[in-house]
This record gives structure tokens, sequence and C-alpha cells, in this order.
């Protein structure tokens, strides 16, 4: 056992997650070098409409998100949370080297790769625009550039990535955000909408089974990086969506009766059909989206679709009002 990762938040946010009742694994932890790999193709898989959804969003109305945020900021530094390999907020970017608007990208990633990613080849694809890479928390990093200077802020939440926190959690996380923003900064907020279940249910349960591996990777890290043996093959990925409430749930089931062994002789044991339980996809209707603004203390200010209407990105303004 690797004594360095004795006290790893790794460690413990999984032991913790597996020896509670039901058992659970944090979702940022999907994100190593494979599970970053996986994500990049299930988000260009026929099933996945979220993508291209945005992407469509994106390409075509970046112009009036931006017009929107310059009528009140002027300059402002662009911050994006979760930024992955940056193949949507391009759009955005270029659109705001043509306008002059902003000339600093910062993107921030729990994913040291993604990052390593966009600080090497981002910047040739948009000259003009400094891009500066930012690996760990959302709110330590966002803590340090508070301090470094304060150029007035988009701040971007794309990819539905709020949807991976139950509404009460998200309200809770906004409501962070905002203490580390001043007034007249801005948030742009990609949510999934809530749609037909079935559609809902196909893009987290393709028929490549990329979604699949990609929630089996987790275990594979686990027994990488933990020394554990979990046996892949004895358990099933389970999908669930509740058009009411909009949650999509995504589960691993255990096959068999079965027990996994930690390097430091920790042993979790598992029923047979026991599940973990691994991620919420949260789906909104846009009532709902209003609500959440409110209860986080932003001021809305325009909602932008695709044609399809399956998806929004939601721009809000810090205000004191």
């Amino acid at each position: 056992m690797n004594e360095l990762l004795v006290d790893s938040p790794f460690r413990q946010d999984i032991l913790k997650g597996l020896s509670a009742n039901p058992k659970y694994l944090l979702p940022k932890y999907f994100y190593d070098a494979r599970g970053d790999e996986l994500f990049q193709q299930i988000m260009h898989c026929p099933e996945y409409y979220l993508t291209q959804a945005e992407a469509e969003i994106l390409s075509l109305q970046s112009r009036r998100i931006l017009e929107r945020c310059a009528n009140t900021s002027g300059q402002f530094d662009i911050v994006e949370l979760g930024a992955g390999d940056g193949s949507k907020t391009i759009f955005l970017l270029q659109e705001a080297l043509r306008m002059q608007c902003s000339q600093q990208y910062y993107p921030i990633d729990i994913s040291p790769s993604m990052i390593a990613y966009l600080n090497q080849n981002l910047g040739a694809k948009l000259p003009g625009m400094q891009v500066s890479g930012l690996a760990g928390d959302y709110f330590d990093m966002l803590e340090q550039l508070q301090t470094a200077n304060d150029q007035p802020k988009l701040v971007l939440f794309l990819g539905a990535t709020v949807g991976n926190m139950l509404p009460r959690e998200a309200v809770q996380f906004f409501q962070q955000l905002k203490s580390f923003l001043r007034q007249g900064d801005h948030v742009l907020v990609g949510f999934d909408l809530k749609k037909n279940p079935q559609t809902i249910l196909d893009a987290y349960n393709d028929k490549g089974g990329l979604t699949k591996a990609f929630n089996l990777n987790l275990l594979q890290r686990i027994n990488r990086e933990l020394g554990a043996n979990f046996q892949l093959h004895q358990f099933s990925h389970f999908p669930v969506y509740d058009p009411i409430t909009g949650s999509c749930k995504s589960y691993l089931i255990s096959t068999c009766d079965q027990r996994v062994t930690f390097d430091d002789d920790t042993v979790i044991a598992f029923e047979r059909d026991e599940p973990i339980y691994m991620e919420v996809s949260q789906k909104y209707s846009k009532t709902e989206i209003q609500q959440l603004a409110s209860q986080a203390g932003f001021k809305p200010v325009e909602s932008f679709y695709d044609s399809r209407h399956q998806f929004a990105d939601v721009l809000w303004r810090v205000s004191s009002e």
C-alpha cells in the first residue's frame, strides 16, 4: 500500500461511500484519464443529445449571450467550471474575441489532464485569448481568482453539470458560488430540460455501452489506486428516470454475493442485487430553473434554447435587488 495515499481524500471518500447504507460513490471521481476519454466518446454518441443541443446554442447564440453580459460589465474575464475539452466553449470564446469584450479565459477542472490539454492546445486556436487553466476544486480556484484581480466575470457552468446535484444541493452550490462573485458578474448555466422519459433513459444507457463502461471505470480506478479487487463483470449498469422529480439516477448492481478487499485489508461485502448509487442527472422544467435562480439569490437575465427545446443555457446576474 502506498503510505502517501492512506489518508487521501479519494480513499476516505471511497471507503465512506462503500461503508454507507445504501452504498454510493461520488461522481467527481469518474474523471481520471480513462474516464475523461470515455466521457468524450459519450458526448459524441447518437443517444447523448445534450452535447449537440448545447453546441447548437453556443454556435448560434453566443453573440446574444455576450451582448447581455457586456451591457452591464463591458470587459470581463470568462471563467469555466468543469471545462472539459472546451469543444463547445470555443464558440463563445471566438465570439468574445470578435466582440473585443474578453481576452482572458480561466478553465477550471478537477482533471489535471483536461487542464493540461487546454493550456497546451486551446491558445493556439484562439489567437489573442489568454488561456490560464486551473486544476482543482471549483471554489478553491475561484478563491484564488477572487484575490488575484477584481475584473468582472462571466462564469460558465455548462453541459448540465448542475444535473449532478439534487435541486436542494444545487441551491446550496449556487449560493456558495455567489459568495465568490461581485455585483454585476454573470453566470451562464446549462440545464437539461424535462422531456420524453425514453429519450432521457437512452442518453444514459447507450447501445454502444459507453455509459456502462464509464461507470465501471470508477471501480477499475479504485482497483488501481487503492489496491481493491473489484470484479467488474460482477456488476451491471442500471439507470432509472422519474419524470415527476426529474431525477435520472445511475446505479451499479452487484450480480452476486461478493467481498471486495482493499490494500489496507478493509473488506466491503456486497449482497446479490445490492446497488451502488453512482450519480444523478437532474432534469428541470423552465419554472424550476426560475425558482432555483431566485432561491440562490441570482437575477435571471435571459434563457437560450436549442431548436428542439431539449436544453437551455440560462444567464443569471449577481444583483443587489
